[in-house]
């Protein structure tokens, strides 16, 4: 059994795509919130917050009136970026990653939504607060017998909404144990050189492409521009 994420694009209508920005908004503003919290303590009293203190924290922030409006979106992402901030500060500790940094607006946003907080039947999914399915354009079915897990949702820079659908995947069989070895050789004439005489030729996309390329530019440059 192999862990497996499947993404696909998919276009919210108006309500849903108000209350996934709002929900991202509300998970950077946490997160934010949060590191911003860790970062004090260890500073002035070389304290570190672990994850149930970030969590004491949300519920406190979630009482308060300036941030009652927590309230109003799913509380699953809320904890799951929480979870993936202690993440990232057991990564730095172990000297496996630099150390956080807050998160952007202008960088999009995403969404973690654990089995709690979706639901997933006859190939729709519906998220926590949403009254109707997501509209997903199913490039590729689910394999069989096999439900998510775990569901992102991301908002890109560029506007495009993607969902990413983490599942258990029972259809990939592991390969049978072997003690065979084997060089690689990465090379020109030939893409690759194993070390039992097997060569694989190479595809040479560039040259492929680069007639491709030619004719766009001779179409480009006999168009005109409008000002």
């Amino acid at each position: 059994m192999v862990e497996r994420a499947y993404k696909y694009r998919f276009f919210p209508n108006a309500e849903q795509e108000n209350l996934l920005r709002r929900t991202m908004g509300c998970v950077r503003l946490v997160y934010n919130k949060a590191l911003d919290a860790r970062t004090k303590a260890w500073y002035e009293r070389q304290e570190r917050v672990q994850y149930k203190e970030s969590s004491s924290l949300l519920t406190d922030w979630k009482k308060t009136e300036e941030l009652d409006f927590l309230n109003e979106v799913s509380c699953v992402p809320l904890q799951q970026c929480l979870r993936h901030l202690q993440k990232a500060f057991a990564n730095f500790w172990s000297k496996r990653a630099k150390y956080p940094r807050f998160k952007a607006k202008r960088n999009g946003g995403s969404a973690e939504f654990t089995k709690s907080a979706f639901k997933y039947r006859d190939g729709n999914l519906w998220l926590a607060k949403c009254k109707e399915p997501l509209p997903i354009v199913w490039s590729r079915l689910l394999p069989d017998g096999c439900s998510p897990s775990t569901v992102t949702v991301k908002l890109e820079p560029s506007g495009r909404w993607f969902v990413s659908l983490l599942v258990d995947d029972y259809t990939i069989e592991a390969l049978p144990p072997t003690s065979k070895q084997v060089g690689i050789d990465a090379g020109v004439t030939s893409l690759i050189s194993t070390s039992d005489g097997e060569k694989i030729s190479n595809p040479k996309h560039f040259n492929r492409l680069y007639k491709k390329l030619k004719v766009a530019q001779k179409e480009l440059s006999r168009k005109t521009i409008m000002l």
